[in-house]
């Protein structure tokens, strides 16, 4: 039942984008359109097309973990740098919305796959700067606790309904459907989130208030030779 109704949810997502592509395409091909707008059609397609390959690879992502196989080889790795390099691949968008991402804390080894530690961090960071408000800011706090590692993207954006809070992480699940596509977000990146934590044997925390900003928290377990 799960599967047909991923199936399903999946030809959903893709006829959109591909719909948009396609029509923008004919209207380019039959020289219906004017000239001038000829490089806003190119970036609806482009902007589409994005979409499409984003949505191709978190599946894959998903796919993967369900068949077992999500996850590569355990190694040491450093939750502050991991951080940081993820925030760096969202320093541009960030700066445009004149958003500041600050990364910060102390210098944790946690025993982790690098790529989907990697991609969960992106995820949560790359939320945090769509949905946040212009001039906002995202901060990613790293600490070491007794016996763990926890890492929190805190946000200053629009926050999620108390109604909601309890669905983001399911497949496909937005908030504002609408917004959530214009902003290029397949609804699978906390779904992600939440799979690369289990396997990583971690927990994932989400607190949010509208209006005030989203705070999501990844705490992983220490091997007794690192507590």
């Amino acid at each position: 039942e799960l599967r047909k109704r991923f199936s399903a949810n999946v030809s959903h997502e893709l006829r959109t984008p591909l719909t948009s592509i396609s029509g923008y395409a004919e209207l380019i091909q039959s020289g219906m359109t004017q000239p001038q707008d000829v490089p806003l059609f190119a970036h609806k397609i482009r902007h589409e097309s994005q979409r499409l390959l984003k949505l191709g690879e978190d599946i894959m992502r998903l796919s993967r973990m369900d068949g077992g196989h999500g996850v590569g080889r355990f190694q040491s790795v450093s939750l502050l740098k991991a951080a940081q390099e993820a925030a760096q691949n969202y320093a541009q968008a960030a700066a445009e919305r004149g958003v500041s991402v600050i990364t910060e804390g102390q210098d944790v080894q946690i025993q982790a796959d690098p790529t989907l530690l990697g991609e969960m961090l992106c995820n949560l960071i790359e939320n945090a700067v769509k949905y946040n408000r212009d001039g906002g800011e995202v901060r990613v706090s790293v600490q070491q606790l007794e016996d763990a590692a926890r890492v929190r993207v805190r946000d200053t954006g629009i926050g999620i309904p108390a109604a909601h809070i309890d669905h983001v992480f399911e497949r496909f699940y937005r908030v504002d459907g609408s917004r959530s596509k214009q902003t290029g977000g397949t609804g699978l990146g906390l779904s992600i989130v939440k799979h690369g934590a289990k396997l990583h044997g971690a927990s994932v925390e989400l607190q949010s208030d509208v209006g005030v900003g989203t705070t999501v928290t990844l705490t992983f377990a220490l091997p007794e030779g690192e507590r």
